[in-house]
């Protein structure tokens, strides 16, 4: 059976070490503040957009919230960005995607102030990544490589499997885990002969955003493997890109949904926000 990466155990610790960091730097005059917009109601957006606010509020870091309604123009969220561009009481700005459709995202990502950009999206944080010399990751894929050190795995050399390519997990993960000399495979929906790839990782990463799309007979024995799918399939029923009844069996290590990675990914929020905040006084 495979050992459960909890990142909900890890997250919390980080959380309270976090929080004594929020603290200390309010003794400094420095007061982190997080400014998340939400356009649009999405039920899904919305629940992010409450956990965001409650780890805010548990490590002390102040939480705006800007909810617009989804006839907002472009032209409009365009004009809030720049006012907290220039707000020194925000030290980061997330703005929750999906947008509606009528507004272009990448116009949206590119607005934000690399500095204040706690998401890592916007290209100049991304080129940081490609390089090496980044001040924020994006929140996912920073969550799995911390999930992963404090799990004690060592990626040096190991044959590195992801699943996904998106610019949001796919690829930043890919470079997190080179940066980290890991031999790295990228796979997508493309890709022919998947599960002969996907057998040979020792660190298997599903983000593909498909239900029970990597199944027990496509992992290696002994390989460990992160979910980062989270997938509605009933009213009460989530579940990952990994079937888990079948690859509990054959990983060595894996991540549960609920409970893995998605807890991660608040707490390293909190991280890009603290360290917005310092990078900005």
């Amino acid at each position: 059976m495979a050992i459960l990466l909890k990142g909900k155990e890890v997250s919390a610790r980080i959380k309270d070490e976090l929080k004594e960091e929020t603290a200390k730097m309010k003794t400094r005059g420095i007061n982190p503040g997080l400014a998340v917009i939400i356009v649009g109601d999405d039920p899904a957006s919305r629940v992010y957009v409450n956990n965001k606010k409650k780890a805010c509020e548990y490590c002390g870091i102040n939480s705006y919230e800007y909810a617009l309604p989804k006839e907002t123009t472009e032209a409009e969220l365009l004009k809030l960005i720049d006012e907290l561009n220039n707000d020194p009481k925000i030290s980061g700005i997330l703005c929750q995607l999906p947008v509606p459709k009528h507004i272009k995202e990448q116009s949206i990502i590119n607005a934000i102030n690399p500095n204040k950009d706690v998401d890592a999206f916007h290209p100049v944080n991304v080129g940081k990544i490609m390089t090496g010399d980044y001040d924020f990751v994006p929140c996912t894929p920073a969550g799995v490589m911390e999930l992963i050190k404090e799990s004690g795995i060592d990626v040096n050399g190991k044959e590195c499997v992801v699943v996904g390519r998106s610019n949001i997990v796919g690829k930043p993960m890919s470079m997190l885990l080179l940066h980290k000399n890991g031999t790295v495979t990228i796979c997508h929906s493309h890709t022919k002969n998947l599960a002969e790839k996907t057998k040979k990782a020792d660190i298997l990463v599903a983000a593909v955003g498909i239900p029970n799309f990597i199944t027990g007979d496509m992992i290696k024995e002994g390989a460990v493997v992160i979910d980062v799918g989270i997938n509605r399939i009933a009213p009460k029923k989530l579940v990952g890109d990994v079937e888990f009844e079948s690859a509990e069996k054959v990983a060595a290590a894996i991540t549960p949904v609920p409970g893995g990675v998605g807890p991660m990914t608040i707490a390293m929020l909190m991280k890009n926000t603290l360290k917005a905040a310092e990078i900005n006084n």
